[in-house]
């Protein structure tokens, strides 16, 4: 096993990867950034170092300064967590090259898979289902791209190959405007990611997000840990996630699964990774793979019973998987809400001292969070502070929980998205399951 790891993170993930190596005997480096000194888990690090000043270019993105602590507290390996460098090939790249174990995937998945036009190739090859499309990027000659349009069938999307969380992309709804729309999405792809390369695919009008877990060793062996529902979003980030994903046909489920669990032998997967599809009429389509631990990972934790980060750390120690697919086995049904420090109407983000913090508790209640009270939630990082996960033995158990478990959860001292999770919660349609990636934001009138 890995003897010392370093968490390059912070927040509830780096507390949820400490956990992890606890109990796994290793030990852990918290590294932080100067205002991130009080985090819950560089107080229960085995040892911390500080970093940088408090913007993340200057700390939790500084590559030379994560290596740098490495190699002061004789570490031998980084996890990057989610988020900041997580699915950076160059510093995967660094970390190796410097005498460390990358927790993750090797550089060149990573860069594989985080260009949308590889990676998208990569999946017809191991015959996972995808979107129509280009086939590839978008060239110069118009009439090549207008007649990949027509034989799609309009609305298309343009897509820039390096983006990602919602940005580097422009709906078409007619050929006139599609050459403009490929070149405003280029100029814009150039200027936010350093690419200009674009590519087109068929637009879903009213698809569900569905991901697969999946789990690899980069020695042959992988399995998938079943699906989640990621629809209900707000400006393409999730704010709820389901496991497994209720109303889904059952043999286009097994069919991606398995192309899931091929893909990953293919490509030579190493670690935890998630494939991400739109479903629409009972079809699949791949969209992205996240080399990575998601936010959303303890929904599946909960039905499955697998410790996903333990085994991407017991994966980077060489070990092959210890669990097979017919070990693997859904139990009941899990929500996971993601508790921001933002108001609950405009979403402004709501840093500031937490003066009083009660996690909610009970049966099939669990809360990933770094928060505890006199905690001050620093205006530099992303909003979330917070998951709440429930699980039940089905769908209507494990929802009645987390209405009740969001009752019972107090944040006293900033706003947070609470009374918005407990109006999804209420909704009827979300109770029946199954709503597409664009309900949320109609409901909220965006």
């Amino acid at each position: 096993m890995l003897d010392k790891v370093i968490i390059a993170n912070r927040g509830e993930i780096a507390l949820r990867i400490l956990r992890a190596c606890r109990e796994l005997g290793i030990k852990t480096v918290a590294v932080h950034s100067q205002v991130d000194r009080d985090l819950l888990h560089v107080r229960l690090a085995d040892e911390a170092v500080c970093i940088g000043p408090n913007a993340s270019k200057d700390s939790y993105l500084n590559i030379p300064s994560l290596i740098s602590a490495g190699e002061v507290t004789d570490a031998v390996a980084i996890h990057p967590g989610y988020g900041f460098l997580a699915e950076n090939a160059d510093f995967a790249e660094q970390v190796e090259n410097s005498g460390f174990v990358f927790i993750g995937p090797r550089a060149d998945t990573i860069r594989l898979m985080g260009d949308k036009v590889s990676a998208i190739e990569a999946m017809k090859k191991a015959g996972v289902p995808t979107v129509p499309g280009s086939d590839g990027p978008l060239t110069d000659d118009n009439q090549r791209t207008m007649r990949i349009a027509r034989e799609i069938g309009y609305p298309v999307i343009i897509k820039a190959a390096a983006g990602g969380g919602g940005r580097g992309m422009r709906v078409v709804h007619t050929e006139a405007s599609l050459i403009s729309s490929m070149h405003v999405t280029q100029n814009e792809a150039k200027a936010a990611f350093g690419d200009d390369t674009v590519y087109l695919e068929k637009y879903l009008e009213n698809p569900r997000h569905v991901e697969v877990q999946v789990l690899a060793d980069g020695q042959g062996n992988a399995i998938h840990l079943f699906d989640r529902d990621c629809s209900m979003q707000r400006r393409h980030q999730k704010v709820v996630e389901e496991a497994p994903a209720p109303h889904i046909d059952e043999a286009a489920r097994a069919r991606v699964l398995k192309s899931c669990v091929d893909a990953c032998i293919e490509i030579g997967y190493r670690g935890a990774g998630t494939f991400e599809f739109l479903y629409e009429d009972g079809g699949f389509y791949f969209i992205e793979m996240n080399t990575r631990v998601q936010v959303e990972h303890p929904v599946t934790e909960m039905v499955t019973g697998v410790d996903i980060v333990k085994e991407q750390l017991k994966i980077a120690s060489g070990h092959p998987l210890s669990i097979k697919q017919e070990d693997v086995k859904l139990n009941g049904h899990a929500f996971e809400c993601r508790i921001n420090a933002e108001d609950p109407k405009t979403f402004l983000p709501s840093p500031g001292k937490v003066n009083y913090f009660h996690a909610p508790g009970g049966l099939g209640v669990r809360v990933d969070s770094h928060l505890y009270s006199g905690y001050t939630v620093p205006p530099y990082y992303d909003s979330l502070i917070a998951k709440l996960i429930t699980h039940g033995s089905d769908r209507e158990t494990a929802l009645t929980r987390m209405e009740c478990a969001l009752e019972e959860m107090v944040i006293d001292g900033i706003r947070t998205n609470i009374p918005l999770q407990q109006e999804i919660c209420r909704d009827a349609n979300f109770g029946k399951g199954g709503v597409n990636i664009h309900y949320l934001e109609k409901k909220l009138g965006l």
